[in-house]
């Protein structure tokens, strides 16, 4: 009886503990595969036990440097490798492993035992603190972004100017950064700048740099962005911001590779990849003389068309569930996904802000949600709105009711949209705040 609890208890403990865990037997073969092993890997224990571990986890250190096999063979241990495994669905993942053999009251050894922690989090935060991204950063499963994708190692390879086109917040940045994390400049400067963001009295000076004594506060040399990417990448983003004075001396850069900064005399040699970027069709700016043409063939040399999120719906899951695991990995939650109602409002929006509006929607859900799921209240007001609204009913209200229900927009809007601050102010319930914003169709 005693010895039947204390294998129980043991069980217990070895399914409770969060990190992966399995045990193989002189051969190799798995013997034990706890819970979190399971969820690591996307294998069953039924699926696995008696089966040998390099089958399983496909390790890239499995063949040639089995640390589990080392620990058994000499009794040396090791702990905290970092190692890429395969996990069930055949994508990789980064893990951390520590072995040690197992041995019985005589020290003879009778198999290993492996411990595994997933690293994604740790791999989601270098991305973040580094912006290295790469092609495993789009997520998608539409055919056109597919072909972006499977474009872009080829694009990176290369010298060529590329201009990307699409509406604000598709990814322009993010697949610019994959062309210069790609290819051979990787370890170069990439410099990013906003044409639009800048004025035009201080575009000249920002993109080329000054010299001392250029203007009268110019009491040292400046280097422009060009100076800053030497070596490496430079996207001009929003170009088609860029006044036709700029363009023109941004086309003698593209031309003769120098530039000369403002108020110096020698040119300067620049050896930096051009990426361009913009919101506009360029070609209708040309058309209607607003770009120069000759600007226009230079920079499209090789050129990406980013869709619409509202044209690749089907996206919208595989990014709901992406932008949970940053979220998770960055501010250390443990959210599971989205209630049916959510993604069902989620997939109703037209998202005029992209996958930018998408992600700044599951960011303000983090913020409200108070459980490990994301529920239809928890989303932005617009798209809740928009999801649960019924087909235009507009019937006039009543003085009292629309004293209420103008009290009731005016506190959200005091509030930023926060419901569950606007409940409490009026002093009553959330769920009362949420039956009378869908009774006076406020969104």
């Amino acid at each position: 009886m005693r010895r039947a609890l204390l294998l129980r208890f043991a069980e217990v403990a070895f399914n409770s503990i969060p990190h992966g865990i399995f045990t193989v037997d002189e051969e190799l073969r798995i013997t034990h595969f706890n819970r979190a092993a399971e969820r690591i890997t996307g294998w069953k224990r039924d699926e696995v036990v008696g089966r040998r571990c390099a089958e399983i986890l496909r390790s890239e250190s499995c063949d040639r440097a089995c640390l589990l096999r080392d620990s058994m063979g000499g009794g040396s241990t090791h702990r905290d490798h970092e190692t890429t495994i395969l996990r069930r669905d055949g994508k990789p993942l980064l893990i951390a492993i520590s072995t040690a053999a197992l041995r019985d009251a005589t020290g003879r050894i009778l198999g290993g035992v492996e411990i595994f922690r997933d690293l994604s989090d740790i791999v989601e935060l270098r991305r973040q603190i580094e912006r290295t991204y790469t092609t495993e950063d789009i997520v998608t499963k539409s055919a056109i972004m597919r072909g972006v994708r499977e474009l872009l190692p080829l694009v990176a390879r290369s010298e060529s100017t590329v201009l990307i086109e699409g509406e604000p917040g598709t990814g322009k940045e993010l697949v610019a950064r994959a062309i210069h994390n790609l290819g051979p400049r990787r370890k170069k400067p990439f410099v990013a700048v906003n044409c639009g963001a800048i004025p035009d009295a201080l575009v000249e000076s920002e993109l080329f740099g000054y010299v001392r004594g250029a203007f009268t506060d110019a009491k040292r040399d400046k280097p422009g962005r060009f100076a800053v990417a030497q070596g490496g990448t430079l996207l001009l983003d929003e170009v088609g911001e860029l006044s036709p004075a700029v363009q023109v001396k941004l086309l003698r850069v593209l031309q003769d590779r120098e530039f000369t900064p403002l108020g110096g005399v020698e040119p300067v040699k620049v050896n930096v990849r051009i990426l361009a970027a913009t919101n506009r069709d360029l070609a209708a700016e040309v058309a209607n003389g607003r770009f120069r043409q000759d600007l226009y063939f230079r920079l499209n040399v090789v050129r990406i068309v980013l869709p619409p999120l509202r044209a690749r719906t089907g996206d919208i899951p595989l990014l709901v569930h992406h932008f949970i695991a940053r979220f998770n990995a960055l501010q250390g939650r443990r959210i599971q996904g989205v209630s049916a109602p959510a993604m069902n409002a989620l997939l109703a929006h037209s998202y005029p802000g992209n996958v930018r509006e998408l992600e700044n929607a599951i960011e303000h859900a983090f913020v409200v949600c108070g459980g490990d799921t994301i529920e239809l209240g928890d989303l932005p007001p617009h798209i809740v709105g928009a999801a649960v609204a019924p087909p235009a009913r507009v019937a006039a209200l009543q003085p009292l009711e629309e004293a209420e229900a103008r009290t009731i927009r005016e506190v959200l809007a005091a509030n930023g949209g926060n419901r569950s601050a606007a409940a409490a102010q009026l002093g009553i319930s959330r769920n009362t705040l949420w039956r009378k914003m869908k009774q006076y169709k406020i969104a």
